[in-house]
This record gives C-alpha cells, sequence and structure tokens, in this order.
C-alpha cells in the first residue's frame, strides 16, 4: 500500500525517527580507473539514523557510520589495498561517518543535506543532494521512504593521497571520488 505523499509539499507526514534499513540500501562510490574507465564499490556493514520535525526542518538529525574494512569491489586484491595504510587505514579508523548539521527542502521532491563527513579522522563539510524516491507501507505494516543521492568529493582532503604515475601520462585513481546513497528507511517513532 503507498501512502499518499505528492513529493515534499507536506512535510508533516514525514515527522518522526527513522533507522536505515542496510537489507535495502547501499553506500556506494565511483573512481577512474587508470584515466580509462570508472571502478565502482559499495560498504556492506553500515547503520544510520534520523530524526526529523516538518515544524523545524532544517535541525533534522541525521547520523552514519560506516564499517571501512567492508568496502567491497567484487576484486579482493584491491579491496585489501583499499583497507590497508595507502587508502583508508582501516585498522586505524574502522569507521566513516557522516553527521548532519541541516538540511534544506530545494524543491517538490529534492532537498539538501549537509554535514560532516569524516574520513581517516579527518572531517569535512559536505552537501549532498538528495531526491525523495517516495513512500510506503511494506507488508510488515513499516512505513518506509526511499531517498537517492550523491556527491563527489576529492579523497586528498581526507588524507587519502597515494596514487601511481601512469607511463602514457596521469595517475593510476582519480582524486575525485562520487559517493552514492540509495537509501530505504524505516519509520521507528
Amino acid at each position: 500500500m503507498t501512502i499518499a505523499i505528492a513529493g515534499l509539499t507536506d512535510l508533516s507526514q514525514f515527522t518522526g525517527t527513522y533507522t536505515i534499513d542496510p537489507a535495502h540500501s547501499q553506500i556506494g562510490f565511483v573512481a577512474r580507473h587508470a584515466m580509462v574507465t570508472k571502478v565502482r564499490g559499495t560498504f556492506d556493514d553500515f547503520d544510520g539514523t534520523a530524526h526529523f520535525d516538518a515544524s523545524a526542518p532544517a535541525a533534522a538529525a541525521v547520523t552514519v557510520n560506516i564499517r571501512s574494512g567492508s568496502i567491497n569491489t567484487r576484486n579482493q586484491q584491491r579491496d585489501e589495498h583499499l583497507r590497508n595504510n595507502d587508502f583508508l587505514a582501516v585498522d586505524e579508523y574502522p569507521a566513516i561517518s557522516f553527521v548532519s548539521t541541516g538540511l534544506q527542502v530545494t524543491g517538490e521532491d529534492t532537498f539538501e543535506l549537509t554535514g560532516n563527513l569524516t574520513i581517516r579522522g579527518v572531517t569535512n563539510a559536505v552537501a549532498i543532494p538528495f531526491t525523495f524516491e517516495g513512500a510506503a507501507t511494506d507488508p510488515f505494516g513499516n512505513v518506509r521512504l526511499g531517498f537517492a543521492g550523491s556527491v563527489a568529493i576529492n579523497r586528498k582532503d581526507y588524507g587519502v593521497t597515494w596514487n601511481a604515475a601512469l607511463e602514457t601520462g596521469g595517475f593510476l585513481v582519480s582524486d575525485k571520488v562520487v559517493l552514492e546513497f540509495e537509501v530505504s528507511a524505516i519509520k521507528t517513532a
């Protein structure tokens, strides 16, 4: 059964506390490799919560915690390299986190979530544009909201500086990494 919500026009229907459903959500990334292709990966272990009050949307509180060691590019050798000190240094920095600082509705079905992203112990402010994908009540009676968003970051801004020069010019790994979010959130209160 779909809930009758036409975009983000009636925010009062969203007031509540939500938990990210990791079984129906994905946090991924895309980076250029050898200047000729893109490598995609995911983080397979994460959790998050959100609290939203329609009377004060800018005060939305969103936290996401990602276990950095759960990185998965479908290539074991590459994943081990991404886990070591050249990239994520997961033994020293086992988590990547996001803590929101604000939310602004930007359109009929869009909003921007601002916050602090921490990778390898380095925190930078980011603004992530999201699209509201819809709302529904699932067969178990859970109210679910869906969102999709992405943001480009420079990995060097987080102390991830390793690279290798190519004989033909350029570098093996791009500085730009696009983080992608497909989120199914369940209302818990």
